[in-house]
């Protein structure tokens, strides 16, 4: 499959690293292109803000006039209504206003002299108020608001200079005129557009430099992160996102670690899904081998017993030897070797149904020192024959959780086993140590020990260390397979030790 995808790869690689190559230019494009962009939004708001100054500057010079002439009549009625015109306190105010929003006013009384002035030669203002009271005012005049009271206009023109002012009559009948001067307010404009437009080319140079900086600054972590990408692209993991000062790098810059974290575990565990797939399919094979190996296996632990058996049968049959004792012993010949066929097939049958989860386990507290002992006990005729020591020091009651009926089996295997092997000294130690929740139960005899590349073996089906020895006691190689089915199904361990006198083999159990 490797080899079918090889060149569309490799053309995937090349493209990739020429790729590469352009991003240190990529990168250097970005930073010009911030540059211009920010530029030209300088740029951009320094026109808004000198056109604004060309179309908008003379109408709010003049509306913040107005509001400056509409506070000071409001100020001055109020004081009329109140009759305090002639109060310090009132004159004090005034004047403050006067001087601050360079406003002039004059009030004529009802008896057509001067109640109130502002400035010092009056004359002016007062020939001003008996034009409006005349109505024979200049001509050319912008009037900006009128209402039952007052009259606001503009004489001289927005942009050539002149007033601002507001003639009319008090709510007391006293006539009054306010004006202020409005400046020639085309030269301020063009005058603060020079300004605008001087000090703007010297903020887009220092803007520039400053764009520049910035840029730098933000494109650096993007490279940064550039090559962390490609670097993961490589499955590279070991690189990791550190530069960065602001927020929104450092997040994604940790979410890139992340990423790569995340990355780098979900390919160790494809890896190792892959590995238990490729053990998967050895263990498969395995079985598969074992299968085969256990039709002849079993082909040829019945061969033996079959041959015997058809051949002691033929012999009695033919009456090759007349007496009683021979036909005996033919007999019992034939009668040994089905009673072990017999024997070897429903161990078999057991296994079977351990291995594919049709036996029932049932699960129940029971005294373990007790059936050890029973178990002894039936094995004790073999034990005197083999002329054996066996010590099982156990006394007190020892509860376990587990098949009382399958434990019995495991124990028996072990016994029977350890007697068959027993050698030297001919000893068999019986032990169960309690740890925790665990009680482990050890038989030990004394022998030589199992080869350590039988160790493992010994647990399969049919596996013999000793061949000839088990044809002599009439061994099948399934015992111990049967043992650690029922281990399994109890989901509990044991095992073999090897000691320098012996083997001991071992089971755990739960007693809670």
């Amino acid at each position: 499959m490797l080899r079918l995808f090889g060149d569309p790869i490799r053309e995937q690689e090349r493209i990739t690293m020429s790729e590469n190559k352009k991003r240190p230019g990529h990168i250097h494009s970005i930073r010009v292109r911030m540059t211009v962009i920010f530029s030209l939004v300088l740029i951009v708001a320094l026109a808004a803000c000198m056109l604004a100054n060309m179309f908008f500057l003379e109408r709010y010079y003049i509306k913040n006039k107005m509001e400056a002439l509409k506070e000071t009549y409001q100020y001055l009625n109020e004081a009329s209504a109140e009759d305090a015109m002639s109060g310090d306190a009132f004159i004090t105010k005034l004047n403050t206003i006067c001087e601050v929003d360079n406003v002039s006013l004059f009030v004529m009384g009802s008896d057509g002299h001067a109640k109130l002035t502002t400035v010092r030669d009056s004359a002016e203002l007062q020939r001003e108020l008996y034009e409006y009271v005349l109505g024979v005012e200049p001509d050319k005049k912008t009037i900006w608001e009128q209402t039952d009271n007052y009259t606001m206009s503009l004489s001289g023109g927005e942009a050539r200079g002149g007033y601002l002012k507001i003639t009319g009559t008090l709510d007391k009948g006293e006539l009054f005129l306010i004006r202020t001067a409005v400046e020639p307010l085309r030269e301020s404009v063009m005058l603060a557009n020079k300004f605008l437009l001087e000090v703007g080319i010297f903020v887009l140079l220092i803007g520039a430099v400053a764009i520049q900086f910035l840029s730098r600054r933000i494109s650096e972590p993007i490279l940064e992160l550039a090559k962390l990408s490609e670097r993961m692209t490589e499955l590279d993991f070991n690189v990791k996102f550190s530069g960065g000062k602001d927020e929104e790098i450092v997040f994604l810059g940790n979410h890139m670690n992340q990423l790569s974290e995340k990355l780098e575990k979900t390919i160790s565990e494809l890896k190792t899904a892959n590995n238990e797939l490729q053990r998967d399919i050895e263990q498969k094979e395995k079985r598969d081998q074992m299968r085969k190996e256990f039709l002849s296996n079993v082909s040829h632990e019945l061969k033996t017993p079959i041959a015997l058996v058809q051949g002691y049968a033929e012999g009695l049959k033919e009456c090759i030897n007349d007496d009683a004792e021979s036909r005996d012993f033919y007999c019992e010949v034939i009668m040994d070797e089905a009673d072990k066929m017999n024997k070897m097939v429903k161990k078999l049958l057991t296994l079977n149904q351990l291995e594919f989860g049709n036996e029932v386990i049932t699960m129940e507290r029971f005294d373990l020192t007790e059936l050890i002992r029973g178990v002894i006990n039936s094995s004790a005729i073999l034990l005197n024959q083999n002329e054996i020591t066996l010590d099982f020091a156990q006394q007190e009651p020892l509860y376990a959780w587990a098949d009382e009926f399958k434990v019995e089996e495991v124990v028996t295997n072990y016994l029977s086993n350890a007697i068959h092997h027993a050698e030297g000294e001919k000893r068999i130690d019986i032990s169960c140590v309690q740890k925790g929740d665990k009680v482990r139960v050890s038989v030990f005899n004394t022998g030589n020990p199992i080869p350590e590349e039988d160790v493992d073996n010994i647990w399969i089906k049919f596996y013999k260390v000793d061949k000839a020895r088990t044809r002599e006691y009439g061994g099948s190689g399934i015992g111990l397979s049967i043992v650690k089915a029922i281990m399994d199904s109890f989901h509990q361990q044991c095992g073999v030790i090897n000691h320098e006198d012996g083997v001991e083999f071992w089971m755990e159990l739960s007693t809670k």
